[in-house]
């Protein structure tokens, strides 16, 4: 399981290859994918499909034995993307004696130091030509080699660096690509990447959406191989873990939903996003599919139940003082309850209890964060989600250390605990 997930990992740099990945494992197991432009074929018990949104959004549904009115649906969320550097258009700025550094912005809340003095490459999706203005295509972009590195200053020229340093975002985090004699060469480094990379005419390049990504591949560590660190853990390891727990679950009652969302590093206020409408219509299509009404839809929203799966901040042994003092989750101690005053989580009384008792009923340990009052915290998917659909749910996720780092640490047990009582939520009967 822990290699399966590291394999994900590796193979998912972006949100675009993210949402390739789940897909193509969902094909094998059987699910179908649907055009959402196109009529639902009527809806019956076991019927298996998916759907994307913008390339970088996927949500799977496995359609339960009794409509959705009757039954409701059982639902795990969480987001595909991560904190990175976008590629700016016309990113190509020239040194002396040819050095080339790309122009990027930041994307989400990243810990920016972590991202230096480390291997680095570029993904995700690049638009070419198509057979008309209106259908230009995609292709998905991953160069699987260093290519560039965002180099510190030396100390000798900083000597407070470890005094605490502000970096900024324009001027130190601009990646070093190479050397470029050529002028006509250093104006298209980027379009003769891609070019070469995707094999397409450099003419046919109408535009991308590239990031940065580490290249160091995802791992084991500790004197038990007890810790995993990787990049992006925050929030594809909840991703992988839903995946596994929607192929492994049987024909219930309820109709299953994997929804993996876009943008919840910047708020997911897109159409890819948690905010968007997309998931609520594509139940109510589903509720009609099933020869029901828009009744139908809401009385399956009644009862339905929402797992936010978005991960959890460990206690770190270094920084004591920045935790609750009495709910500080533990690597390898269970899935995470999230709660918060504010409502800036879903979870309450009611929803983390059926949480809890599924933990239990799996097997699994359950702990629960709540922030230290005077430190501020996130947010995430599930309230916003619920503000546009009035679902009861629970924010969740495992335990990790340095979220938003250039690579996190979790815990290996804990994937694995996850997995079961995803599954075993899955697999509820009533």
């Amino acid at each position: 399981m822990i290699d399966r997930l590291l394999h994900f990992l590796d193979a998912s740099p972006v949100n675009f290859l993210a949402v390739k990945n789940i897909a193509d494992e969902l094909d094998q197991a059987g699910y179908t994918r649907i055009d959402p432009r196109l009529p639902l074929p009527q809806a019956k018990s076991g019927d298996k499909f998916y759907v994307t949104k913008n390339d970088s959004s996927i949500f799977a549904f496995h359609i339960g034995s009794q409509p959705l009115a009757d039954a409701g649906f059982h639902a795990i969320c969480a987001h595909c993307d991560s904190p990175t550097f976008r590629i700016k258009p016309n990113a190509e700025m020239m040194g002396d004696g040819g050095i080339v550094r790309l122009n990027t912005e930041v994307y989400g809340g990243p810990i920016l130091s972590t991202w230096m003095d480390r291997p680095l490459t570029l993904a995700g999706r690049v638009i070419v030509k198509g057979d008309s203005p209106m259908q230009p295509k995609t292709l998905l972009m991953h160069i699987k080699r260093p290519l560039m590195q965002i180099s510190n200053l030396a100390i000798h020229f900083n000597r407070a660096v470890n005094d605490g340093v502000k970096l900024s975002r324009q001027k130190d985090m601009l990646p070093i690509i190479g050397y470029v004699n050529d002028m006509l060469e250093k104006d298209s480094v980027i379009v003769t990447l891609i070019s070469d990379e995707l094999g397409v005419e450099r003419g046919d390049i109408l535009d991308f959406d590239l990031y940065l990504a580490d290249t160091t591949p995802a791992c084991t560590f500790g004197l038990h191989n007890e810790f995993i660190s990787s990049g992006r853990l925050d929030d594809l390891s909840m991703c992988f873990a839903g995946l596994e727990a929607m192929l492994a679950a049987p024909v219930t009652p309820a109709t299953k939903v994997l929804a993996i969302f876009d943008n919840e590093e910047t708020g997911s206020q897109t159409k890819q996003g948690a905010a968007s409408p997309f998931l609520a219509s594509m139940l109510r299509r589903i509720a009609l599919a099933q020869g029901g009404n828009e009744e139908s839809y809401w009385q399956a929203v009644e009862r339905a139940f929402m797992i936010s799966a978005d991960n959890a901040h460990a206690w770190h042994p270094n920084y004591s003082e920045k935790y609750d003092p009495t709910n500080h989750p533990l690597l390898g101690g269970g899935p995470v309850i999230k709660f918060n005053a504010a409502q800036k989580y879903a979870s309450d009384a009611a929803s983390a209890a059926v949480f809890a008792s599924l933990c239990s009923k799996a097997g699994v340990p359950c702990q629960r964060f709540v922030n230290h009052s005077d430190v501020a915290g996130g947010s995430t998917l599930g309230n916003i989600l619920a503000s546009s659909i009035p679902l009861r749910g629970v924010d969740m996720g495992n335990a990790i250390l340095a979220m938003h780092s250039c690579r996190e640490t979790g815990s290996v047990n804990d994937h694995v605990y996850c997995v079961k009582v995803f599954t075993e939520f899955f697999s509820q009967t009533v």
